[in-house]
């Protein structure tokens, strides 16, 4: 059975068959940040997967800070890293999932399931003695032995309009992934506008882990997630948080709940300011 939404290091370290990495560390402030650490330190084999560069196409005057990939790129960077369409994938960061999540999505996406995040990321791996390697795999580790084959789920994600659409209808529900000072508007570091999207609720995505950074158990993340949707389908439910990150995290811990079937706004409040008649709530 393939690993669909989180594998810890020991289930990792003993995977039977081959499996592709995706090394996603990064840094929003210091961009070339997770480049550099993967340089100088990674899971053996591992690929890097670029937050700018390879999980997001370039941001444009009406988009978010990190636009969903053209899924025709995006494949064909996934093909390069040696994924094929039965290929295991495992993304791992060291920022608590929040940037492997995207990874995660994306693969889900395009349709490919056998991805998991690794939880606890490249800390815990370290912390468990396992092997680490370092500079980049030679070029013969790359490279899908058949393409990456796309089998694209529109569904999953929801435009701005749609956003607007759903303030009205009393079946859906939006979460905000981001930290409760940002969903107020008292803090904004990244955003030219403070606050939230009128009648959307927070659930900012550290609510998913333990202290030690690791995801609460499944059971827990349940209770956690009921609590929040009280009664609303997780199929009725949107996903956003500054730029479509964080909230793929949002997105795993569902899934790892039992509760998956939540669609992403991709653009999210990046996006959503870019344009002055949509409505702005802070508090």
């Amino acid at each position: 059975m393939p690993f669909t939404t989180l594998i810890d290091v020991d289930s990792l370290r003993a995977l039977a068959g081959p499996a592709v990495l995706l090394d996603c560390r990064f840094d929003l402030s210091y961009p070339e940040a997770g480049r550099r650490a993967y340089a100088e330190g990674h899971i053996p084999g591992a690929r890097y997967a670029d937050l700018n560069r390879d999980l997001s196409s370039p941001a444009t005057p009406a988009s978010g800070r990190h636009p969903l990939p053209a899924p025709e790129a995006l494949a064909a960077y996934f093909t390069a890293a040696g994924i094929g369409g039965q290929t295991q994938v495992i993304a791992y960061d060291d920022a608590n999932g929040s940037f492997a999540a995207r990874a995660w999505w994306l693969l889900r996406w395009l349709g490919h399931d056998a991805v998991a995040v690794l939880d606890g990321g490249f800390k815990a791996w370290v912390a468990a003695g396992a092997p680490v390697e370092f500079g980049e795999p030679p070029p013969a580790r790359g490279g899908a032995k058949e393409p990456f084959t796309v089998r694209l789920r529109p569904e999953t994600v929801l435009t701005a309009h749609d956003v607007l659409r759903a303030l009205d209808d009393p079946r859906r529900l939006l979460v905000d992934a981001r930290a409760a000072e940002r969903f107020a508007g008292t803090v904004e570091p990244l955003d030219p506008i403070a606050g939230h999207v009128p009648g959307a609720v927070n659930h900012p995505f550290t609510a998913n882990l333990r202290e030690d950074g690791h995801f609460l158990p499944a059971d827990e993340l349940r209770r956690r997630w009921l609590d929040r949707l009280r009664g609303t389908e997780p199929s009725e439910t949107i996903l956003m948080c500054g730029s479509g990150v964080t909230a793929c995290h949002d997105l795993l811990a569902m899934a790892s709940a039992g509760l998956p079937g939540g669609k992403l706004y991709a653009g999210s409040w990046s996006e959503w300011i870019r344009d002055p008649v949509r409505p702005v709530a802070r508090g």
